[in-house]
């Protein structure tokens, strides 16, 4: 059984920094794109950075020039590192993998959600 598990996150201040990681762990035979995404309350899920194993990355233009996404392939984990934090970037943050379980079968898997909280 595959599972995503995320850390880091919790409260910071406008203009601050937090590191998010998800660390994945089971039945793997290969991870393809990792990525984060996020909800605020009353707002759908939407995309804020994605990575291939070849880590070419992607970012959502909120996300461009204050977020960088980077993973660990030996670790299976990805990180999403957020500096200059605002306060519109409050929302729980969850990590996504495309995940191999076997020569022919690939699932996607969602970590278990992390609150982001910024203060003024």
């Amino acid at each position: 059984q595959v599972q995503l598990v995320e850390s880091g996150g919790g409260l910071a201040q406008a203009g601050g920094s937090l590191r998010l990681s998800c660390a994945a762990s089971g039945s793997i035979f290969n991870i393809n794109p990792m990525g984060w995404y996020r909800q605020a309350p009353g707002n759908q899920r939407e995309l804020v950075a994605t990575i291939t194993k070849g880590t070419t990355t992607t970012y959502a233009d909120s996300a461009k020039g204050r977020f960088t996404i980077s993973r660990d392939n030996a670790k299976n984990t990805v990180y999403l590192q957020m500096n200059s934090l605002k306060h519109e970037d409050k929302a729980v943050y969850y990590c996504a993998a495309n995940i191999a379980i076997g020569t022919w079968v690939t699932r996607n898997y969602w970590g278990q959600g992390n609150q982001v909280t910024v203060s003024a």
